[in-house]
Order: C-alpha cells, then sequence, then structure tokens
C-alpha cells in the first residue's frame, strides 16, 4: 500500500500516505493515537524483522556461510516486549553494555552465552556482578578491565575492544564519533596493544575476539570512510593468533533527511569482504539504530498554533526529554502530519515541544499542510535512542510505548 504525495522521500510500503491519511505497519495512525493517547512509542515488529534479515542476508555473503552472528544493541531500545520479540524470531543475540543490561536481557530470555558485552569505566561492583553470568561473551576494552577480569576469571576467553584511531558517523558529525584524531575513553590504541596481549597471557586468558566500534550512523556517501577505518583494523587482527571471531560493532545509520543516501548493505559487505575472506575469520556485527530506529513512530498531540513575529509555531505534547537525539547529537527529526492535505500549499512552521528549554524545537520551517483541523503529529526515525534515552526533566517524562505485532 503506497499512495498519496510522491516527494515524501521517506514513504515505503508499511509507512505512507493511503487516500491521503498516514498508515503505519497496517494500522490507521490517527487510529493508534486516539487509542494510545499521547505521547506514545509506536513499533513495527515486522519492520525490525524485515531490518535483521535484510543485514544477515548482507552479512552471509562475506564468508558464504552463515558463520556470522548478530547482536542487537540494547541501548537503542530496551522496551521488554521488543527484546522478548527478538528472542522468538531467534535472528539475533543481544550487546551490552552495563551488568543491568546483562540483567535485563537474561531476563528477556536471552542466555548468557547469546550477550556480547562491551563496556567503559567498570568498576568493581560492575566486574563482580558480569563475572557470576557464565558463558558471556566479554570484551575488554582496558588494561584495567583485562586485569580485573583476569583476577577473577583466570584461564578464560576474552574478547579485546580496540581502537584505530579513525572514525565514521553520519556526515561526518563528530558527535557521533567513538574513534579519531582526538584519543577518545573506547578501547585500547596500537601504542598499548602489545602490552595489554602480555597482561591477557599473564592470567591466562586466551583472545577470540577482536573488538571495535568507530562511529554512528554512517550512510552510503561514509562507505570509503568505513572502509579505511576496517583497513586500520586489521593490524590489531593480526597479531592475535587465537582469534576466531571480529565484531565490527554498530554504526549503521538510516536516512533522516531526503538528501540522505540510503545504507547500500551491498557495498557495506562486499567492504568487509574484501578486508576479511582470506582471513578465515567469523564476523559479527552489533546494529542497533538500522535494526529498529525506523521501525519506530513518536505519536504527538498538538496543542496550539501560534504566529510570533514572522514564524509560524507548531506546540506539540512532547519535548526533547523523551526523545534527546536531535539535541545531543543533531540529529533531525522529520515530522510528519498524520493527513496531507494539499502539497501545493503548505505553510513553513517551528515544530516546538512542551520543556522549557530553548533548544526544545523538533524542526524548523517544516513544510506542513493547514494543521487547524489536525490532532496529531508523527515524527518518524523514533524506533531507537528515544524512549531509551528519556529522563524526566521538567517533570515530562510521561510517555507510553506499543510493540505492533500485525
Amino acid at each position: 500500500m503506497k499512495s498519496g504525495p510522491a516527494s515524501e522521500w521517506w514513504q515505503r510500503g508499511d509507512l505512507c500516505y493511503h487516500r491521503q491519511e498516514l498508515h503505519f505497519a497496517g494500522h490507521r495512525v490517527a487510529d493508534l493515537a486516539g487509542q494510545f493517547g499521547t505521547p506514545a512509542f509506536v513499533y513495527s515488529a515486522e519492520r525490525v524483522r524485515e531490518n535483521i534479515e535484510r543485514v544477515k542476508k548482507a552479512l552471509v555473503t562475506i564468508a558464504g556461510q552463515p558463520q556470522h552472528r548478530l547482536y542487537y544493541a540494547m541501548k537503542a531500545n530496551r522496551f521488554v516486549p521488543l527484546l522478548r520479540f527478538l528472542k522468538q524470531t531467534g535472528l539475533c543475540g543481544i550487546d551490552a553494555c552495563s551488568p543491568a543490561e546483562v540483567e535485563h536481557a537474561v531476563g528477556c530470555g536471552f542466555a548468557p552465552g547469546d550477550i556480547s558485552f562491551t563496556a567503559t569505566s567498570l568498576s568493581q561492583k560492575d566486574l563482580d556482578a558480569l563475572t557470576s553470568y557464565d558463558g558471556l561473551l566479554f570484551n575488554a576494552d582496558s588494561l584495567h578491565a583485562i586485569r580485573e577480569w583476569g583476577r577473577r576469571k583466570p584461564g578464560s576467553e576474552i574478547g579485546i575492544r580496540i581502537n584505530p584511531a579513525a572514525g565514521v558517523s553520519r556526515a561526518s558529525n563528530e558527535l557521533l564519533q567513538y574513534a579519531g584524531p582526538r584519543t577518545t575513553k573506547f578501547g585500547i590504541f596500537r601504542e598499548q596493544f602489545s602490552e595489554a596481549l602480555e597482561l591477557a597471557a599473564s592470567f591466562g586468558l586466551t583472545v577470540r575476539r577482536i573488538h571495535f566500534h568507530t562511529g554512528c550512523g554512517y550512510l552510503t556517501g561514509q562507505l570509503a570512510q568505513w572502509q579505511a577505518v576496517l583497513e586500520k583494523c586489521l593490524w590489531f587482527v593480526d597479531q592475535v593468533a587465537t582469534v576466531r571471531r571480529v565484531n565490527i560493532g554498530g554504526g549503521l545509520g538510516v536516512p533522516h533527511v531526503a538528501s540522505d543516501q540510503p545504507l547500500d548493505l551491498t557495498k557495506w559487505a562486499a567492504i568487509i569482504r574484501t578486508c576479511f575472506t582470506d582471513r578465515n575469520l567469523a564476523v559479527d556485527a552489533e546494529p542497533g539504530d538500522y535494526l529498529v530506529k525506523d521501525a519506530g513512530l513518536l505519536l504527538l498531540g498538538i496543542t496550539y498554533m501560534e504566529k510570533k513575529q514572522d514564524t509560524r509555531f507548531l506546540g506539540v505534547d512532547g519535548g526533547f526529554n523523551i526523545a534527546p537525539e536531535p539535541a545531543y547529537y543533531q540529529l533531525p527529526f522529520q515530522p510528519v502530519p498524520l493527513i496531507t492535505g494539499d502539497p501545493d500549499r503548505r505553510l513553513p512552521f517551528h515544530v516546538a515541544g512542551n520543556i522549557n528549554e530553548a533548544l526544545d524545537v523538533w524542526s524548523e520551517n517544516i513544510l506542513l499542510p493547514d494543521m487547524a483541523e489536525q490532532h496529531y503529529l508523527a515524527l518518524i526515525n523514533a524506533g531507537a535512542y528515544s524512549s531509551s534515552m528519556a529522563s524526566n526533566h521538567c517533570m515530562r517524562g510521561d510517555f507510553k510505548e506499543h510493540l505492533l505485532l500485525q
């Protein structure tokens, strides 16, 4: 089902206008907003499944057989029904970055052996909790982590997170890069890698995995930069004869604006294949954004319309505190009206939230139809790093979440 203005770049089969009304995952969005109230996050289980299967299909081509493993980065969205759905599909494990996330994943049905753990600045309490999970795939991101894990679990297998001093992100956004010319807290740099291996050996630890994650949101336009990152990481891989798997992290992005070109997974996989085919290593990945971001909408109620000086404001009943990516990372959200209206009679609006902060503006000068008779607005790409990062700032943190199974 796809009809409506052809100029709407974000339309696809399960998110589109039909008879001028917005539909998502087979549902009329106005009905969802009326049923659930606002603000509310609505996720499509089927879209999540499709996204996972698309990445898995690309990874299979790397070695010609399904040796890879996919781990969902649950910091993107930890909604319990979503995690239980992922467990039921059997399509992926979990990438966790805190002991509480590990506990949460286990509570949703994942075994410790299904969980890849990578985190930074681990406390003694953190390490005591983590070592209680037999089979947890622990990736050490520092000499400190190697040492403390070795003291608790000598003779075990570990992964090492490395930092190639090069990163990649959407539109070269430094706020989304975990590695680059500036020294970051993530992973072990080349200058300390020999020391890291010696330290691991001193505790009888066998390094089975090399892990890296260098940035977020990259698209087709950044694939050359992505290849340069991989090539730098190969030096680390080639230093360790016991390595069997390489975890290339996440960072796969989705378009946020009309000028963004979607990530070409065929080209993405071809780059990985070029780097790893001759090394007889399994390649794992841990995307979060790509799997769930475009599978979610944030439904908002319209509170007022008013012109102030030369600017038209459209107010809504949710602010940046319940979906903070635009404020934190300058990632734009696309406001979408639930009724198309006349595409030739659109006016520019500033869509403003309900938080008493100057940065609480969802979008500036977005072209919208006559909104006088509309009651709701939808923000697309709200499935990741929105509800999971929400706060109760201004005591306006209330929202609902719903997973659409059909």
